[in-house]
């Protein structure tokens, strides 16, 4: 198959001259493995030759995630050298933009989903109250660089049909505009691919990928959100670490990724608090356990709450 400027008649297919390079990335739980399964399995399924290499098991931890997919009569290597993506597919931002650099210069198409999911690590100011930072390119701004680029609000989109995990099939149906495969064949593999009680939403979503490129518009950029108000109880909050010790497997990453270096490892290998009092409430120990080990209550003095306020264990979650 060849690549080519969007095909909203879904003509057909034509042998390959070379290998064609999609590079699929986003952020874990949000399928970009199974995307990149449809279109490797509708690649065999054409006669043609794909290989395929991915990062997984970052769904729980919101961690990123990318697969190559390359496919062709031959195909050599299964890693797409930068600069040489025919499409780069994100289903994230952010993440879109972070491999920019990966799309074939003024030749390859940028489809992107301009959901947003701040990750734990943009919190570059670890004090408490203080808003996270994110890419600050509109998609106005990105799409006006390339020589042919969709952004598009999939997971909107996906909300609407009645489930909002089904973004990634919706981007699919904008990817088929891209790709020279029959409508027919994308929605065969689609329904034999996805849980058997998703599939109708699902399809319903890749139709409505291919429909939005019909009438593509750039979205309105978003304004920069204003910096949040000072809260003077944000400086009184306690935060306490609850460990349940009998799911500690004493693994040792919230120790070396603590950013205050607050937790250890007693002579039992079991993590505790060596410095409650520099815990900053980041909750990167919570995030980062395997085992579910600990959590982080974030809790206002009883002194220091409103008259009748609830003090209780996360009972300020909402005042950051």
């Amino acid at each position: 198959m060849r690549i080519q400027e969007p095909n909203r008649a879904g003509s057909g297919s034509s042998p390959t001259e070379t290998v064609v390079s999609v590079l699929m990335v986003g952020v874990g739980g949000q399928g970009i493995l199974m995307v990149s399964k449809v279109l490797a399995t509708l690649c065999q399924a054409a006669g043609l030759e794909v290989k395929q290499s991915e990062v997984h098991g970052m769904a729980k931890r919101g961690g990123a995630v990318f697969s190559h997919v390359r496919f062709g009569a031959k195909v050599h290597s299964p890693l797409i050298p930068e600069g040489e993506a025919d499409v780069l597919l994100a289903l994230e931002w952010a993440e879109g933009l972070r491999w920019l650099h990966y799309l074939r210069p003024e030749k390859g198409v940028f489809i992107s989903d301009v959901r947003r999911i701040v990750p734990p690590f943009a919190c570059r100011d670890r004090g408490r109250g203080v808003a996270p930072r994110y890419a600050r390119s509109t998609p106005a701004e990105i799409i006006g660089r390339l020589g042919t680029g969709y952004a598009l609000d999939a997971t909107g989109i996906a909300r609407d049909l009645g489930n909002e995990r089904a973004a990634n099939t919706v981007l699919l149906g904008v990817l088929s505009t891209a790709l020279d495969f029959p409508e027919e064949a994308w929605l065969e593999v689609i329904t034999r691919l996805v849980p058997p009680k998703t599939v109708d939403v699902n399809r319903a979503a890749f139709l409505a990928g291919r429909a939005w490129v019909e009438n593509a518009v750039l979205p309105e950029p978003a304004p920069e959100p204003a910096p949040p108000a000072a809260d003077p109880l944000l400086g009184r909050i306690v935060n306490r670490l609850e460990i349940t010790r009998e799911w500690c497997k004493g693994c040792d990453i919230c120790v070396k990724f603590c950013p205050e270096r607050c937790l250890a490892l007693d002579a039992e290998q079991i993590v505790v608090p060596t410095d409650p009092e520099a815990c900053t409430g980041c909750r990167l120990c919570e995030w980062l356990c395997p085992d579910f080990a600990i959590r982080l209550h974030k809790e206002l003095p009883a002194e220091a709450a409103p008259a009748g306020a609830d003090v209780g264990a996360d009972a300020v979650g909402a005042a950051r």
